[in-house]
């Protein structure tokens, strides 16, 4: 028996995956890791520019129900940051982009598809980001600056 498209771990990492390029990447021209680790991208960039912020998004738990939920770690990273500031400036972006002013309740609806490699995905309903946990500002030996923020994710699922 097949699995129902809202039950794939495929279709959900293809849409987080999807919202964070066309968002981070493709809009705000931050450079997007999907890596389990706090790994540094190449530090050189397009036309030959220093990279000194990024966002590493990292999936966790995956929790399978009528009612699913998932956790994703967002890991926002800057260098050559004194103060953080531009840290702080870093995580609000990416908070904007996970929250909706416009929404009643303020939570932020991510499109869920049902991805294929040959053609056009379709549309299956929403990730709801329920909830954003912050860590504080963190430091790595090599003076990378970083915040973690844990997303909760939850959505429908038939299983």
């Amino acid at each position: 028996m097949a699995l129902d498209p809202t039950a794939r771990e495929t279709n959900y990492r293809d849409s987080i995956k999807k919202f964070f390029v066309d968002n981070i990447k493709v809009t705000s021209g931050i450079a997007l890791l999907f890596d389990p680790n706090l790994a540094t991208p190449r530090l050189i960039g397009h036309h030959n520019q220093n990279i000194d912020r990024w966002v590493a998004v990292n999936f966790g738990t995956l929790a399978l129900g009528y009612m699913s939920e998932g956790i994703l770690s967002v890991h926002c990273c800057t260098r050559k940051d004194n103060e953080g500031f531009r840290l702080a400036q870093l995580r609000d972006t990416v908070v904007g982009y996970l929250t909706d002013s416009t929404a009643t309740d303020g939570m932020k609806r991510i499109p869920f598809y049902r991805s294929y490699a040959d053609q056009a995905w379709t549309l299956l309903g929403a990730l709801l980001v329920q909830s954003i946990d912050e860590s504080q500002q963190l430091k790595t030996e090599d003076d990378t600056k970083y915040k973690i923020l844990t997303v909760r994710l939850r959505f429908a699922s038939k299983v």
